[in-house]
């Protein structure tokens, strides 16, 4: 049995299913469509269901308001507080609380947890409503062209569990849902029509009625009864309410546009029609896009081969109206991908070609494709700046991450500039090739070499993409990646009590007595321990049971399973001895962790999050996303602002707390390591630095870490950065390497380590030497030489300005000598061209009293620009470089005038 045998279940009783209290008092009559046989309730008669029905609003709205996208959200937000409902925040679009979905695709998701491999509801509040963003990239060759496709859209959810305090059921859901249309749109009762359908999800199924208005689908209200599969179900012990409803058709139906991106995109689509010199105000447009959102449904979803018959009707030849309604469609297809990177962005995902990324940069490529095949001067991140100033109304929290989405968007678009030539190079091969290229090839083509085929179609090499290839591209990375496979579990460990887990007790617990409760084979389970187990990337605890090695120990759902060199007996009392040191080591490593990834995204952006961790004695790593490798300065500055925090010596909490609760208490950023199996979530709580779902050891003040020191860095894979470090004792043993090894390099000069560099600069002469010379002079003379920078310094105004062209110190030298100079005069501007080959460095620092007045990355782009380069940084540190030697004074003259401006 299957979703059309459950529909004829459930519309075989209408009166348990579908009659509601509403169609009796209003008098809506159950009707049976001549052309599908579906069943559906309105107020007229009609012989068929909305389903065959034309968009009869469009030109036409049935409603008394008028509202654009977010006055139709301050609405719905109106008419359900006052009927009772919390109001919720939206969940993030990247879904980091299932791992099997990389995006939000429906209202219903935010509340949806997995426990035991079937769906759990988790509500924050009941009832509630949410205008939740979602994503989904199945139906991208549609969006821009149809009039009503979208890549990310707004569902309003209102959900409730109808069996808790505050709940309700189908009766009162449907007569707030007709309040929304008839009060809130301001719909007569006779144009809305109540459909029979039935709702199938991960686990959770019911019986719903969709609502419909002259055509359009507004809304379909799901009544999750049953849990299990349509063959093998019983009824859930708390029904769920999940009515989702979309927010561009609410704002669409009222405004009767052409397309709902007119009216749905706010002032974007007009100012982007008015920036490309788009004629808005054709009156063949409308009737056009008005034909194409009514009747893309008779074709199957081809738009291409609808607007071959709507051509027809119109009397002109297809090329003539392709052409026509191209710069409209690539307005809407910009708006909308700009729009959903805008929302992917800001909620920490990154353009990639892995994952969920994978999708983010097919849209992105497609958008700048379509600008260029258009001609358009228009950049991404100007777009996202408009969507922004619209949308941060009812989503404010964009404007946080207004920057983070205008850097990626600018890097991407660099990138894509960047393989031009490579593009270029392989469309001419192809246009030189015979034969046709197929949508596996096109596949293919952008898989190994990112070229989309609408760039293609610009290249002359295809007349038109395939309608099939943006969603068979979509399919391909649909699912989340599988990871590593799970260890096999032991068998005959059924039915043993949870393993008390001393570890989480008291940390400093390492020696305890235990029962045996079970062996097999050499593995043993305790009915307490206080070994850890391995987890979350921290490796297991060793030592011993009753003298018997522990060689590895996991854990297999509730049970801590041992693995011992030697024989132990059931119900045997045991002692055990954890092994204190070598946990005290992975103790530091694993709270280095979480410092180090807040360090990273402080650093680097909002868009960092943990992609995986490994701890050890000896090191740890931390793979973070990341859009780049990371310079040597970025390292700088996260080993920096860690051990500022280590410094701090800032307390460490551990506290269990409900999954919902920690959830909206801490936001989403607690699923650093991933999703938690379970609704008791250990929150651990670096204060006032980092807060993340845990179950690690870890230490009670960052203090206790010592010092981290970051050891290497790499870019492993597109979009993640690979850091390893070492933390407390290991580092303590690398610093001592270092120091060791620049003991062996002044005792081979003939040296005292405190003159090595005054030997090393008369010992050596080529350029790696003089690199090492000034690294370690720095240490030596770094503070003194800073001190002078600040009593050398010209006062301008308020501020200081030390400016050097230096023909024989390299930049390492003054990066170095400028951090330090602004640490100790936090009022000065440190500038230094530095002579490199044939060009120069440009360096620029400003201090955290200059910053209120100078950007250093500003005046690092002018003095560049001044050079023939270009430069940029951040407000406290900008670089870059030129190659006119000639105008070096002119370049030191404009760094002191911008610190005038």
């Amino acid at each position: 049995m299957g979703k059309k045998e459950l529909a004829a279940m459930f519309s075989s009783n209408p009166d348990r299913y579908y009659r509601v209290e509403l169609f009796d008092r209003m008098g809506f009559k159950r009707q049976k469509c001549g052309k599908c046989g579906k069943h559906f309730w309105s107020l007229v008669g009609r012989p068929d269901c909305p389903d065959h029905e034309d968009y009869g609003f469009i030109g036409n709205p049935p409603t008394t308001k008028r509202l654009d996208y977010v006055s139709a959200w301050k609405e719905t937000e109106r008419h359900f507080s006052q009927n009772n409902h919390e109001i919720v925040r939206r969940y993030p679009v990247v879904c980091r609380w299932r791992d099997d979905l990389y995006f939000t695709i429906a209202s219903i998701v935010d509340f949806q947890r997995i426990v035991g491999n079937q769906i759990v509801f988790e509500l924050p509040a009941n009832p509630l409503v949410v205008p939740q963003m979602c994503l989904r990239f199945n139906d991208i060759e549609n969006v821009g062209l149809s009039g009503r496709h979208y890549t990310g859209f707004c569902m309003v959810g209102q959900t409730c569990n109808a069996d808790a305090p505050g709940g309700y059921w189908k009766d009162k859901c449907i007569d707030l849902d007709y309040g929304m249309l008839t009060q809130g749109l301001g719909i007569r009762p006779e144009e809305i029509t109540f459909v029979e359908d039935v709702w199938m999800g991960a686990g959770a199924f019911g019986y719903s009625l969709e609502y419909f208005v002259r055509g359009l689908e507004l809304g379909n209200a799901v009544f999750t009864e049953f849990e299990g599969n349509e063959n093998n179900y019983r009824t859930m012990p708390n029904k769920i309410i999940d009515m989702g409803a979309g927010l561009e058709r609410f704002s669409w139906i009222t405004m009767g546009t052409p397309t709902s991106y007119d009216c749905c995109f706010g002032p974007v689509t007009d100012k982007l029609m008015e920036l490309t010199g788009t004629d808005r105000n054709s009156e063949m447009l409308s009737k056009y896009f008005g034909a194409v959102s009514t009747k893309l449904e008779t074709t199957n979803g081809n738009v291409k081969e609808l607007k071959a018959i709507i051509a027809k009707q119109m009397g002109m030849p297809y090329e003539q109206l392709a052409r026509m309604v191209a710069p409209h469609e690539s307005v809407y297809t910009i708006a909308d991908h700009v729009r959903t990177l805008v929302f992917a962005i800001s909620d920490g995902a990154l353009p990639s070609n892995v994952g969920g990324g994978y999708n983010l940069r097919v849209i992105l490529r497609r958008a700048l494709s379509i600008l260029e095949r258009m001609g358009w001067k228009v950049k991404l991140e100007d777009i996202a700046d408009m969507h922004i100033d619209y949308l941060r109304q009812m989503y404010p929290e964009l404007e946080e991450h207004r920057e983070d989405a205008r850097a990626i968007l600018q890097l991407e678009s660099t990138r894509y500039v960047g393989s031009r030539e490579r593009m270029n190079a392989t469309a001419s091969a192809l246009k030189a090739k015979s034969g046709e290229i197929n949508v596996d090839d096109l596949m293919r083509l952008y898989e190994s070499d990112g070229i989309t085929p609408d760039y293609l179609v610009e290249q002359g090499v295809i007349a038109s993409v395939p309608s099939t290839f943006y969603t068979k591209l979509a399919d391909l990375h649909a699912g989340v990646a599988a990871g590593s496979q799970a260890a096999k579990p032991i068998r005959g460990l059924e039915g043993l009590p949870p393993t008390k887990l001393l570890y989480y007790q008291d940390e400093s617990i390492r020696e305890f007595e235990a029962r045996v409760l079970k062996v097999v084979d050499n593995f043993a389970v305790l009915d307490q321990t206080a070994f850890y187990p391995r987890g979350g990337g921290q490796e297991p605890d060793t030592g011993e049971l009753a003298g018997a090695r522990v060689i590895e120990v996991t854990k297999q759902a509730d049970v801590v399973i041992h693995k011992v060199d030697g024989k132990l007996a059931e119900g045997q009392v045991v002692k055990g001895s954890v092994n204190g040191r070598r946990r005290d080591l992975i103790t530091k490593h694993h709270t280095a962790t979480h410092v180090i990834n807040s360090s990273a995204r402080n650093n680097l952006g909002s868009w960092v999050w943990q992609n995986s961790a490994f701890k050890d004695p000896d090191y740890a790593r931390l793979d973070i996303t990341h859009h780049s490798a990371l310079s040597k300065e970025e390292v700088q500055r996260i080993e920096q602002t860690a051990n500022g925090v280590i410094r701090r010596n800032l307390p460490v909490s551990v506290k269990f707390f409900d999954r919902g609760e920690a959830e909206q208490k801490y936001s989403f950023r607690i699923y650093q390591g991933g999703v938690v199996p379970t609704n008791n979530v250990r929150i651990v709580n670096v204060e006032g630095w980092d807060i993340e779902a845990c179950g690690g050891t870890h230490v009670q003040r960052t203090g206790d870490i010592g010092m981290v020191k970051i050891v290497k860095s790499e870019r492993i894979q597109d979009g993640v950065v690979r850091l390893e470090f070492v933390a407390g004792e290991a580092a303590v043993t690398y610093v001592q390497t270092q120091e060791s090894q620049l003991t062996s390099i002044a005792q081979a000069l003939g040296s005292s380590r405190e003159k090595v560099v005054e030997s090393l600069g008369k010992a050596m002469d080529d350029a790696e030497a003089a690199k090492k010379k000034v690294r370690t002079m720095i240490k030596v003379v770094g503070a003194t030489v800073a001190k002078g920078v600040s009593e050398q310094a010209k006062k301008i105004g308020g501020l200081k300005m030390y400016s050097t062209f230096d023909e024989e110190l390299d930049d390492d030298y003054h990066i170095a000598i400028g951090e330090k100079a602004i640490g100790l005069d936090p009022s000065l501007v440190y500038v230094a061209l530095v002579a490199k080959g044939q060009g120069m460095r440009v360096i620029v620092f400003a201090g955290a009293e200059a910053r209120k007045k100078v950007k250093a990355g500003a005046v690092a782009k002018q003095v560049s620009a001044k050079l023939g380069g270009s430069g940029g940084g951040d407000d406290r540190f900008g670089q870059g470089g030129g190659r006119l030697r000639d105008k070096v004074k002119e370049a030191l003259e404009l760094a002191e005038e911008a610190a005038k401006a």
